[in-house]
């Protein structure tokens, strides 16, 4: 089993910036991809962002391009997302996610609210 604990989250106002932490744990050997998803409410859960164990490779939903990155510290098993020029849209519950050839493991999630 992997264990996430996501951190991070809080209120920002429109075009600040948060960085959200993914401590991962257990089993970690299993992960091949970490990546993070937002559930707005009202709304379903999309897909934000994901990176490769490795760090070789990263993709971004097109409404976070240029503004989010994703990263993250072997070392400490653990990925980061910076959130930059946030907008009220981007207001959601994030949640991290991991697993190998599926999004297994999931995090409890970390409120992000950005007032206009």
């Amino acid at each position: 089993q992997v264990q996430l604990v996501e951190s991070g989250g809080g209120l920002v106002q429109a075009g600040g910036s948060l960085r959200l932490s993914c401590a991962a744990s257990g089993r970690t050997f299993n992960m091949y991809l970490m990546g993070w998803f937002r559930q707005a409410p009202g709304k379903e859960r999309e897909f934000v962002s994901r990176i490769t164990w490795s760090g070789d490779s990263t993709y971004y939903a097109d409404s976070v391009k240029g503004r989010f990155t994703i990263s993250r510290d072997s070392a400490k098993n653990t990925v980061y997302l910076q959130m930059n020029s946030l907008k009220p849209e981007d207001t959601a519950v994030y949640y991290c996610a991991a697993g190998d050839s599926s999004w297994t493991y999931w995090g409890q999630g970390t409120q992000v609210t950005v007032s206009s």
